[in-house]
């Protein structure tokens, strides 16, 4: 069986968390501003499939302007920001109840998650997506993920939803993350323009080669290119996650793309734990825990460090700060990422988890550094 990191095609059977992009093309007729009921009531059998295997699935789907303009009957034209804004607003609810009814009688629960790109920018908002993600995940729950044009400007949106599901899949440590659009592929061309564009099954490395292959081919409701898809297969990869771009206007696409549809493959070199860990390596640390012998043996049996584990904390970091992890003889261990500010990390140390409400005055996470969140 392929791995995720060979040269060859990857295997969905190799996948434990999944995500999915869905572009606007595919859920809403151009014509008529409708849902295509039909495709979506397809698509959830895929997500049942990929859930009885045991996959975490994540769905970052377009449509909520163009279900909303519909519905505020604002025509097929452009957009201004308050008229595209207010057509979001609309068609979030319809796009949310829309996943819900679909995937509900597959006895799958369904949770909305709307973010900007200051969610990812800002460390607290960025960890605080990824807890969600990972405790959504943990009780079987499909996250349906969209930008939150509502109150997006241009300074803080990711323009394109290919480069939200890179994202997404970085936060929430996919393996995998496929873009359904109304492109099967990468070609060395535009095939709309150039008859002899030849299709790209692997891409091994984003080279600028490949990068100038990469021409603006979308439709009248897709804001995003080739060039976005090969940025977000960029992004993707180098967090360890193997990316494909593939045609979706067919029922079931996901059983499509395992019985050989036309497609490209971005694989990754590293798995995303391996790249995580890699990334956090080369921070630069803001402050040290102290840790003691017992602490010392647990990490090195793959465990997280609990406060009750650490004799001292120095430095000023907050939530989320890269921190130097030191033996009792200040031997430097690794790096990891502090769960809590300086200040509630002096608090806590030395104490047994169940103290943490007691001494903060609010419920926290039981681990200071989660085993994730640090490099030996």
């Amino acid at each position: 069986m392929a791995t995720l990191t060979d040269t060859r095609v990857p295997r969905l059977d190799d996948v434990r968390r999944l995500v999915v992009k869905i572009g606007s093309a595919l859920l809403v007729d151009a014509a008529t501003g409708a849902l295509r009921a039909d495709w979506l009531r397809a698509l959830a059998l895929d997500v049942a499939m990929l859930k009885a295997r045991g996959i975490d699935v994540i769905l970052v789907s377009s449509g909520s302007i163009a279900l909303g303009r519909g519905a505020l009957a604002l025509g097929h034209g452009a957009l201004s920001l308050d008229e595209a804004q207010a057509a979001a607003a609309v068609g979030q609810i319809r796009l949310a109840r829309a996943y819900e009814e679909a995937l509900a009688p597959h006895g799958i629960v369904t949770a909305q998650i709307l973010l900007t790109l200051d969610d990812s920018a800002d460390r607290r908002r960025y960890l605080n997506t990824r807890a969600t993600f990972a405790a959504l995940l943990s009780r079987g729950a499909v996250p349906i993920v969209n930008e939150n044009d509502t109150i997006a400007t241009d300074e803080i949106r990711y323009g394109d939803n290919d480069r939200l599901a890179a994202n997404v899949a970085v936060m929430a440590g996919a393996e995998a993350c496929i873009l359904l659009s109304d492109v099967d592929g990468l070609y060395t061309a535009n095939p709309r323009i150039d008859t002899g564009a030849r299709h790209l099954p692997l891409v091994a490395a984003i080279t600028p080669e490949i990068e100038a292959m990469a021409g603006d081919v979308g439709s009248g409701l897709s804001k995003g290119g080739m060039k976005t898809k090969v940025m977000a297969a960029r992004t993707a990869t180098a967090a360890g996650c193997a990316m494909v771009i593939t045609e979706g206007s067919t029922l079931r696409p996901i059983q499509a793309l395992e019985d050989g549809a036309r497609a490209t493959w971005f694989t990754a070199t590293l798995d995303p734990q391996t790249a995580r860990k890699q990334w956090i390596s080369a921070m630069k640390p803001k402050g040290a825990l102290r840790l003691d012998a017992g602490a010392v043996a647990a990490l090195a049996l793959g465990k997280s460090l609990l406060p009750a584990g650490v004799t001292l904390v120095s430095g000023v970091f907050q939530r989320g700060d890269p921190v130097t992890l030191e033996g009792p003889d200040g031997a430097r261990l690794g790096l990891g990422l502090c769960r809590y500010t300086a200040a509630e990390a002096r608090a806590i140390a030395g104490h047994r988890s169940d103290e943490i409400g007691a001494i903060l005055g609010y419920p926290g996470r039981a681990a200071l550094v989660h085993r994730d969140d640090m490099a030996l």
